[in-house]
């Protein structure tokens, strides 16, 4: 009897251990390339680098760095890219996830060329659109250097200037390079938000636009009150993923336009790679990683919260 309970007792503590055993590498993994980091960027953000050492000087990174006009500057190109970003990629995945909904012959094929420009790095990416526009030699520099198109003297994406804007010191209209990252962008973004939202338009029932459209519905009074109410959560959780990916990817920014012409094409993400290893201030660098780092939490948040009401209402 007493050997029976002891036994028990063993087997109890093995399974409350196992799992923990089990998890273990996992944790250690995400404590050594997550965790740790995290915090050390926290502490960096409240330091400063001085001859004799790092010196604890509180927040007067982050003062400095909400002081400096540059940082607002990149807060305005950052406003103007993801809303040109998020807007062209949205509309345009729902052209394509419609159209492909429609089961149109080699619709297989289409998808499979429509997934080329995911399997692309986003530095390779904003070489190669950086090489379209190249002035003498880029396959659209002949159409865009031409003074009838684009007059008086033609249209140099990279180096033309920014227009004069039209509110204050915000940056809109923005300058030709910037158009064209936030176009490079698009391109690069669009096969996932298409697949995710032709996974969300293939769940609605067929039977539901077949009765509106013998009621008398179009297409576009289907799309605004039935598809759209129908896959609004995966146009939400879409939205946030989009903006994510627009506030932290600085590998397009870095390969196409290095911040140019001048500091027309500085977002924030591209501020932070500056600041850190072009002027080696890694205080600022980290403060503005904190920054950044609230907002994508934030966005994840609701992220969560969005997929959250999604799973009671289904």
């Amino acid at each position: 009897m007493i050997k029976s309970l002891s036994l028990r007792r063993k087997q109890s503590r093995t399974d409350e251990t196992l799992p923990v055993l089990l998890l273990l590498p996992a944790l250690l993994v995400l404590l050594v390339v997550q965790f740790f980091p995290a915090f050390y960027t926290i502490w960096l953000s409240l330091q400063e680098r001085f001859p004799t050492g790092w010196q604890f000087v509180g927040l007067d990174n982050y003062r400095l760095l909400v002081n400096t006009s540059l940082f607002r500057e990149s807060i305005g190109h950052t406003i103007v890219f993801l809303v040109g970003y998020v807007v062209l990629t949205l509309s345009v995945g729902f052209v394509l996830a419609s159209v492909l909904n429609a089961r149109l012959r080699l619709s297989g094929l289409y998808l499979a060329l429509l997934f080329i420009p995911w399997t692309l790095a986003d530095v390779l990416v904003g070489m190669v659109f950086r090489l379209l526009v190249y002035p003498d030699y880029g396959i659209l520099s002949g159409i865009l250097g031409n003074p009838e198109l684009f007059p008086p003297k033609g249209l140099s994406v990279l180096t033309a200037a920014r227009p004069a804007p039209m509110f204050d010191n915000f940056p809109f209209p923005p300058a030709p390079a910037m158009v064209y990252l936030i176009l490079a962008s698009v391109w690069r973004a669009l096969p996932f938000i298409t697949l995710l939202l032709l996974a969300s338009l293939q769940t609605i029932s067929q039977e539901v636009i077949e009765s509106a459209r013998i009621d008398g519905a179009n297409t576009w009074a289907i799309a605004r009150y039935i598809t759209i109410p129908l896959i609004l959560p995966t146009l939400v959780v879409a939205l946030f993923n989009l903006i994510l990916t627009g506030v932290n990817s600085v590998g397009m920014v870095f390969s196409l336009t290095a911040g140019g012409p001048g500091t027309a094409t500085f977002v924030l993400s591209y501020l932070l790679y500056n600041l850190g290893w072009g002027r080696l201030r890694f205080g600022q660098a980290a403060a503005l990683a904190v920054m950044m780092a609230i907002v994508n939490w934030s966005l994840i948040a609701g992220t969560m919260r969005v997929t959250r009401v999604d799973e009671r209402t289904a």
